[in-house]
């Protein structure tokens, strides 16, 4: 009779996260679609949170509802929900309320899964326009990677570096969870900080925008909450606790 215990779904996306991201070189193909495949298995519940029920939000005093998860129908702010975080990948939850947004902002240097847990949202993305510089762009012209709705369930997404909409915004449509992974995660001293931009359609240009860098780092009307992460536990080494 086997007795071992089967690992829960956060345990196998760290696993996993932890065998891809510690290596020298980049992924490969195969690598992130072995992470999308294990990422496009993941409900709500899997990380803590109920879908349906609207008790207990972490915008009130209560952040459990009787079940002892989170209720995510009842959010009533944006609410950042940590997993794990490391020097090469970070695992996090963003729950967002109906109408609320997240604006354009960007992941230099960084590959990002993300997978849509419940719910709607539209998403706007951009990508550079490549030019003869590497250095880090600021105010320039972008051509849009993403513009449209999206309903769960549903694929997870892969930007990279640069492709697949590097700059990117989000509107819930309805209640809805995003389950990101990011690698390598924002630093502000390894000069990877978070970016936000302003978007100006060129009316000669369908399909492209100039973005310009916000004149205040954060918008004085984005505000992020947190919450507990109430799912399974996961199994790290002790020297690589954060």
């Amino acid at each position: 009779m086997d007795c071992k215990m089967e690992k829960s779904k956060i345990q196998m996306l760290y696993d996993a996260c932890n065998y891809v991201f510690s290596q020298e070189e980049l992924p490969n193909f195969q690598q992130i679609q072995w992470l999308k495949n294990i990422l496009n298995t993941f409900e709500a519940v899997d990380v803590g949170i109920d879908e349906f029920r609207s008790d207990g939000s972490p915008g009130s005093g209560e952040v459990m509802n009787s079940n002892g998860l989170i209720s995510g129908q009842g959010v009533s702010e944006i609410t950042y929900i940590h997993i794990y975080e490391c020097d090469q990948f970070s695992m996090g939850i963003f729950c967002f309320p109906a109408g609320r947004a997240f604006p354009l902002h960007d992941h230099p240097g960084m590959t990002v899964l993300s997978k849509l847990l419940y719910g709607s949202v539209y998403i706007k993305a951009y990508d550079w326009v490549r030019g003869e510089t590497c250095s880090p762009r600021i105010n320039g012209l972008a051509g849009t990677a993403i513009d449209g709705i999206f309903n769960a369930p549903c694929e997870p997404s892969v930007l990279f570096p640069r492709s697949g909409g590097n700059i990117h915004s989000f509107t819930a449509l309805t209640p809805c969870a995003i389950l990101d992974v990011l690698s390598p995660p924002y630093s502000d001293d390894l000069g990877r900080p978070s970016t936000y931009f302003l978007d100006f359609p060129v009316p000669s240009l369908p399909g492209y925008a100039w973005l310009e860098e916000r004149e205040v780092k954060l918008p004085c009307d984005l505000v992020v909450k947190g919450a507990p992460y109430l799912g399974p536990p996961l199994d790290v080494p002790d020297d690589d606790l954060c």
